[in-house]
C-alpha cells in the first residue's frame, strides 16, 4: 500500500470489541491476569501497552524496519541507542548535532567509558579517517541541526557495513515521508517524535527503529528497565498525528521553498541554508537520496543584534524551542537549542550569533513571507 494509507491504517485499526474507527485509550497502569501465568499479552503500562505497541507498529512500516520502539522523548530514545554501546567503544557523530545529543555525550555517557568523536559527516573522507578499532558507531543527523548539512547516507553506510560498524540516522527533520534511511543502508533510525510525526506541538516522544533483531531485542530491555516508554496518551496523540503526516509534509516543503526563496533574495540576509536552494553545498546529494526537502530553513543575519531585532518584531512566526509543528516556530540556535554547545564549538560548525532557525508551518505562506518582511524592516 502508499504511504498515506499505511499512516492512516497500519496500526491503528478499528477497535474489535466496540467497531470505533478510533481506538482507544488504554490509560491504566497495570492489567488484570486471567490466571496465575496466563495474560493477555500485556500485564504492566511500564512494559508494555496497547496504545504504544499499536504506534511502535505504525512506525515500523513507515520507516520500513524490523522493530520500533516508543519513548518518552527523543533524548531518551537516543540514549537508548547509545547504550548498546560498551566502556572503550568509540563513536562518530555529526559535528553540528542537535544540543541536547551533545550535551548528553559530553557530560553524561563519557563517564561510562565511551569515546565520541565530532566531524563533518557530509565529508566521507574525514568519516573514513576517524574511524579507529574501536568504533563501534556512526551517529548521523541529515540535515543537521540547525547547519542543515546533508550527509551521504549511502555511502557512510558502505563504511559502516565494510567495518561491522552501526549507522544510526536521526531523520527528525525530513520524517519517513520525505528520508527513508534504513533504505540508503542506515541499521538504525531515530525520531524526536515531538515534531514532526506529532506535528502539533501537544506531546512529546521518541522512537527508535531498528533493523537488527538482537539490536531490537537490547533495545526494548532498555526500554522497559529504564522505565522510558510513552505513555498512552502521548501515544494517542502522536499516531493520531502520523495519519495526516503526508499532506502536512507536502504543505511544510511547500511553504518551505517559497520561504527560502524569499528570504535568499532579501538584501538584508546574508546566508540562507535550505537543502532545496542550488546553493546549498549538498544540494545534489539531498536531490538524490530525499524526496522533498522539507520545512526547516537556518539564516544568517550577520549579527546578534540583527538577529534579536527580528526575533523581536515577528507576529505570527512564534519565538519558542523545538520544530516541526503546523505553527511555524523561530528561533535563535546559539542562546536557545545549542547553547549547551561550547562557544567556539559553535563558531566551528558555523552556529553564529546571527544565526536563526526557522521551522516553517503550514499557515498560508503569503502571511508568513509578509510577517518575515515586516521584521526584516526593523533591522
Amino acid at each position: 500500500m502508499g504511504f498515506s494509507t499505511d499512516a492512516i491504517h497500519v496500526g491503528q485499526e478499528p477497535d474489535p470489541s466496540t467497531g470505533s474507527i478510533v481506538a482507544p485509550i488504554y490509560q491504566t497502569s497495570t492489567y488484570v491476569q486471567e490466571a496465575l501465568g496466563k495474560d493477555k499479552g500485556f500485564d504492566y503500562a511500564r512494559t508494555n501497552h496497547p496504545n504504544r505497541k499499536s504506534l511502535e507498529r505504525t512506525l515500523t512500516k513507515l520507516e520500513g524496519g524490523k522493530a520500533a520502539y516508543a519513548f518518552s522523548s527523543g533524548m531518551a530514545g537516543i540514549d537508548a541507542v547509545f547504550r548498546l554501546l560498551r566502556p572503550g567503544d568509540h563513536a562518530i557523530l555529526s559535528q553540528a548535532v542537535y544540543g541536547g545529543v551533545f550535551r548528553l555525550t559530553t557530560k553524561l555517557l563519557v563517564d561510562f567509558g565511551l569515546e565520541f568523536s565530532y566531524l563533518d559527516t557530509s565529508c566521507v573522507d574525514k568519516v573514513r579517517a576517524a574511524i579507529k578499532p574501536s568504533t563501534r558507531m556512526i551517529y548521523v543527523e541529515t540535515p543537521t541541526n540547525p547547519t542543515m548539512i546533508v550527509t551521504d547516507i549511502a555511502a557512510v553506510s558502505k563504511l559502516t557495513r565494510e567495518r561491522n560498524m552501526t549507522l544510526v540516522v536521526d531523520n527528525t527533520f525530513l520524517s519517513p515521508y520525505f528520508q527513508q534511511p534504513i533504505a540508503l543502508g542506515a541499521d538504525i533510525v531515530v525520531h524526536s517524535m515531538t515534531k514532526y510525526l506529532n506535528g502539533h506541538s501537544d506531546c512529546t516522544g521518541g522512537a527508535v527503529v531498528l533493523t537488527r533483531p538482537e539490536d531490537a531485542e537490547k533495545i526494548y530491555f532498555i526500554q522497559r528497565s529504564a522505565g522510558a516508554g510513552l505513555a498512552p496518551m502521548d501515544c494517542f496523540l502522536v499516531s493520531r498525528g502520523i495519519k495526516t503526516l503526508a499532506v502536512r509534509m507536502d504543505r511544510h516543503n511547500f511553504n518551505g521553498m517559497a520561504v527560502a526563496k524569499f528570504l535568499a533574495a532579501h538584501p538584508k540576509v546574508q546566508l540562507v541554508i535550505y537543502p532545496g536552494l542550488p546553493s546549498h553545498p549538498q544540494h545534489e546529494i539531498a536531490k538524490r537520496q530525499q524526496c522533498g526537502y522539507g520545512a526547516m530553513i537556518s539564516f544568517d543575519l550577520g549579527s546578534l543584534e540583527a538577529a534579536r531585532k527580528l526575533l523581536n518584531h515577528v507576529r505570527i512566526c512564534a519565538l519558542a524551542e523545538s520544530l516541526g509543528g503546523v505553527e511555524t516556530l523561530i528561533s535563535h540556535p546559539a542562546s536557545m537549542t545549542h547553547a549547551s554547545v561550547p562557544v567556539e564549538m559553535q563558531a566551528q560548525v558555523g552556529i553564529t550569533q546571527g544565526l536563526v532557525r526557522l521551522s516553517v508551518g503550514i499557515e498560508d505562506v503569503e502571511d508568513l513571507i509578509a510577517d518575515l518582511d515586516q521584521a526584516l524592516a526593523h533591522i
